[in-house]
């Protein structure tokens, strides 16, 4: 690898965490934050699952989605169901509250993004989530 070419992504993925992450604690663009975004749309695409799956999925420990997911069945958001095959062990399923909620929040984080790529080509946005989607990929070694 090219040392300029990484430097100029060290640097530009420096500056796109801090801008991102400017936009997204901007209180008006919504009410969930990022962890509550990401658990609330994995249920919602993946459907019911439980709290070592999600923890797995997102490379997180147990105690810190468990705490994530508790808050968003406070909010009603999520509920618990019970494992048919443990009695003892439960699943967290997004609610038609949770999905109304996300929905709106996605919507709003597109049209964002809309205008932010407002002026790039269709084959420029293709090239940057196939490129954003495998780098992300890289990180948990999936492929």
């Amino acid at each position: 690898m090219n040392e300029n070419s990484l430097e100029t992504i060290e640097l530009e993925m420096a500056v796109l965490i801090r801008r991102i992450t400017s936009i997204t604690s901007d209180k008006r663009n919504g009410i969930l934050d990022r962890s509550a975004y990401l658990l609330l749309l994995q249920l919602h695409v993946q459907g019911s699952s439980g709290v070592k799956a999600l923890a797995d999925e997102f490379q997180l420990d147990t105690s810190t989605v468990s705490r994530q997911a508790a808050g968003l069945e406070q909010k009603g958001y999520v509920e618990k169901v019970p494992d048919p095959m443990d009695g003892r062990a439960y699943f967290y399923q997004i609610t038609d509250f949770g999905i109304k909620v996300l929905v709106e929040y996605k919507q709003g984080r597109l049209d964002r993004i809309t205008k932010l790529l407002n002026g790039w080509s269709d084959e420029d946005c293709e090239k940057f989530g196939d490129l954003l989607r495998k780098f992300n990929q890289s990180i948990v070694g999936k492929k």
